[in-house]
């Protein structure tokens, strides 16, 4: 019972013709529908009504992130444990949110806008339920089945990560702690992955990146043959993480934000013991290869 995993994530953008052909272009999501100066996309293999939703704002940034809950009944108790923490939450009506019921919402200490719902519209996979093949064809761009996890940033990266712990059940898989013992960065999961949520040290409510599943790391050299024919701005990669174990691209889109594709990485047992890093080894920890971090990882979207 309760959380079970990253719904979707949405950003603003001041150019939404842009951003949306970026995404379905070069990451190639599929646009699901467009309303109220928000468009919306997602994987070829996910059911749900989206993944990402694009809204026209000003400046780049990120509205807030949600994750789907096992039953209805969870919101309610999940409300309950949200306020004992001190935090106060407000209910979303369904209908209030395209392809999305009844919800709740507040902002976690870590200064993001984190929703909770339930009921999420399905719209279903481009593969039928019966007898499917394993892939579909004629696919644009880069093509990533699903979204997998999230990377945020706090000022307190310790007490931001106790809330998703202890009020919302989430578990610690990894974590980097400076000389002093202090929590730099901490990995956390619902869905028995490496991570479905991620926060590193930096200002409060800031989007680091989100990321999509690919299948092998096949798929991510290819994903790389295609950021570069387009002329994508590359952060880092194709390379490793220590942290997770997962092969990784970082690149940014049109507008500055960063995208991630992911393979590998390992399966937490149930009594699966958490994985520390040490400050001294930073640059193991998050690019194995290179054994540092570049100027452009540090960059935050607030």
């Amino acid at each position: 019972m309760g959380v079970l995993r990253l719904a979707h994530v949405d950003i603003t953008v001041p150019d939404l013709d842009l951003s949306t052909a970026y995404y379905t272009e070069v990451m190639g999501l599929l646009e699901v529908t467009r309303a109220d100066g928000a468009v919306y996309l997602k994987c070829w293999d996910e059911e749900d009504h989206h993944s990402l939703r694009l809204r026209y704002a000003p400046r780049v940034g990120m509205d807030g992130f949600t994750f789907k809950v096992e039953a209805t009944d969870d919101l309610a108790d999940l409300e309950s444990r949200v306020e004992r923490f001190g935090v106060p939450v407000r209910r979303v009506s369904r209908g209030a949110e395209l392809g999305q019921g009844e919800a709740i919402r507040f902002e976690t200490p870590s200064g993001h806008v984190m929703t909770l719902a339930h009921e999420i519209e399905k719209v279903g996979r481009l593969t039928p339920k019966l007898n499917p093949a394993p892939f579909v064809s004629g696919l644009r761009g880069i093509a990533p089945p699903r979204m997998d996890h999230l990377l945020v940033t706090a000022e307190e990266v310790g007490e931001a990560s106790r809330f998703f712990i202890e009020v919302l059940g989430f578990r610690l898989t990894e974590q980097l702690l400076d000389g002093n013992g202090h929590q730099l960065g901490t990995w956390m999961e619902r869905s028995h992955s490496p991570h479905d949520l991620a926060i590193v040290t930096g200002a409060n409510g800031g989007l680091h990146h989100f990321a999509y599943w690919l299948d092998d790391w096949d798929a991510v050299r290819g994903a790389a043959d295609i950021l570069a024919y387009n002329g994508v701005q590359i952060d880092i990669g194709p390379t490793r993480h220590g942290v997770t174990r997962g092969n990784t691209i970082y690149f940014f889109d049109p507008l500055g934000t960063r995208n991630e594709v992911f393979t590998g990485g390992y399966s937490p047992d149930p009594d699966f013991n958490v994985i520390t890093w040490t400050e001294d080894h930073i640059g193991k920890a998050v690019f194995y290869y290179e054994d540092r971090l570049n100027e452009r990882f540090l960059k935050v979207h607030t």
